[in-house]
């Protein structure tokens, strides 16, 4: 090659590199003076809080975000210090309005309490219904089982209905408060968010019959109709089936009940097959 082109190019290629380079330092630098303009200093965790705790200066730091602020973040310490957690705060995250309660309201579990409703304990054991798989938010349907009142031998047997349904869990399986040793209490207690006449139903319910609590999808928000269920319908298919009663000339003739049948399926290594059995008794 030409060494008068070669000269050249290489002229070009170190005037196009210079001139990059001072492109990329003036945009990085106005790029970086917007960058801290848009930054907010705001009140966060400096580790991680329980719920029910009251906040002080010690539980407390601050970061810088870029950008549009959360909602409700606080901006300085003294609007958070006094206040309760009324839900978990991590380490470093942004402390926002709503999850403080009230100034003046305190910690615990009654700072967790919204306007209108009422804390309301059930009891249960380490077995009964997810009794220890619950944690604060999550969704419980009530069920009550038992006799019916002025029924304590009825034919039906005992029998169960769903009592509440959709309800949340404030706290379970410990207590949210720690004793002198800091080591949380075991106490077999479920507290239940509920308004004020769904707590006197519970009340009642809880000194009259047995109540348990199944776990339901957070999402699944619907309330439907359920009849209850007793313990004399769970066996209703082993009934015998009376005979028809037919009237033939003024007299009743009972009628032959048709036999019935079970079918039992036969595995015999991948092989399926389906053989039918008729009930002894017809039954």
């Amino acid at each position: 090659m030409n060494q008068r082109v070669l000269t050249i190019l290489l002229s070009a290629f170190v005037v196009a590199a210079g001139c990059a380079y001072l492109v990329f330092r003036v945009v990085g630098n106005r790029l970086g003076v917007t960058h801290q303009a848009a930054t907010t200093r705001v009140v966060a965790a400096a580790g991680d809080i329980k719920l029910g705790t009251i906040l002080n200066a010690g539980n407390l730091t601050t970061i810088e975000i870029a950008g549009p602020l959360p909602k409700g973040a606080i901006l300085k310490s003294e609007n958070a210090i006094g206040r309760g957690v009324i839900s978990d705060l991590y380490q470093g995250e942004p402390i926002v309005d709503s999850r403080l309660a009230a100034v003046g309201s305190g910690g615990g579990l009654a700072a967790t309490i919204r306007q209108g409703m009422r804390a309301c304990a059930v009891k249960v054991d380490e077995v009964v219904g997810v009794a220890g798989f619950v944690t604060p938010g999550m969704r419980v349907d009530v069920l009550m089982s038992g006799n019916p009142p002025g029924q304590p031998n009825s034919s039906d047997g005992p029998q169960v209905k769903t009592l509440l349904q959709n309800i949340e869990v404030l706290s379970a399986g410990t207590d949210i408060q720690k004793d002198a040793e800091g080591k949380p209490q075991q106490v077999q207690v479920v507290n239940l968010l509920v308004s004020p006449e769904q707590a006197e139903v519970l009340s009642l319910a809880s000194n009259q019959v047995h109540l348990q609590l199944v776990l339901r999808n957070p999402l699944d928000t619907k309330i439907v109709q359920i009849p209850g269920t007793a313990m004399s319908t769970l066996f209703a298919n082993n009934k015998p089936v009376a005979p028809k009663l037919i009237t033939v000339g003024g007299s009743k003739i009972a009628t032959k009940t048709e036999p019935r049948f079970y079918s039992v399926e036969v595995f015999n290594g991948l092989q399926r097959s389906e053989q039918k059995f008729t009930a002894p008794g017809g039954e």
